[in-house]
């Protein structure tokens, strides 16, 4: 499911990154088919291997918290900025579960950093991003989902506070996916003195944890 996005993912940062250096070139994924590389100088391509291994290992989440502390240093160039901009957003829309958030970043891209090469590279990634969010809010609007659909919808959308509110009130038991997501983004922990609801899931590293919503009855 969504951890096939995560290797695709992985394989694309880490074959551009492959190089090593201040000059590493990187590929483009291949759903953008008009794209060409962009050579980066910098601290970026450090960065990016990072994530790239954090993808491949499952930790998805992590990743995407690796570039937006990148994207928080204020010695980037615009062109180094406009890289791990769009690198999150291709992270968020696909294995990170957060299609608001990629149209977000995809957003920025065009309207503050619009002269850059990553910007150049956005045209098709922006339009199946946009087209996938509008198809998702219009099915929370206007669908007839059932609990588990809507709380599917909404981790999807990258609202995940409200899929985390609607999973404890309707009591939904969803796939072990979601609850590892969940416990990456530290909805549920894996602590001693919590409560209520128990939910089981295994860490990419092969551990299995019982685990509980953090701030519920500790």
């Amino acid at each position: 499911m969504k951890h096939l996005g995560a290797a695709f993912f992985s394989m694309a940062i880490l074959s551009s990154c492959a190089s090593g250096g201040s000059g590493s070139s990187f590929a483009v994924p291949e759903s953008e088919p008009h794209s060409s590389p962009v050579t980066v100088p910098g601290p970026v391509p450090i960065a990016l291997r990072t994530v790239g291994q954090l993808v491949e290992a499952g930790n998805e989440q992590k990743a995407i918290d690796r570039l937006t502390q990148l994207l928080g240093r204020p010695d980037l160039t615009d062109q180094e900025r406009g890289e791990a901009l769009y690198q999150r957003a291709l992270l968020r829309r696909g294995a990170g579960n957060d299609v608001e958030g990629a149209l977000q970043d995809f957003d920025l891209l065009l309207t503050q950093l619009p002269g850059t090469p990553a910007a150049a590279r956005i045209g098709y990634s922006a339009t199946e991003t946009r087209r996938e969010a509008d198809a998702l809010r219009h099915e929370l609007e206007h669908g007839s989902l059932t609990p588990t659909e809507q709380f599917e919808t909404l981790f999807r959308l990258g609202r995940h506070q409200e899929a985390a509110d609607l999973m404890f009130v309707r009591d939904l038991s969803p796939e072990e996916p979601y609850i590892l997501d969940m416990y990456q983004i530290g909805f549920l922990c894996a602590e001693p003195g919590l409560s209520g609801p128990v939910y089981e899931t295994t860490t990419p590293d092969g551990v299995t944890l019982e685990v509980n919503f953090c701030d519920f009855g500790k």
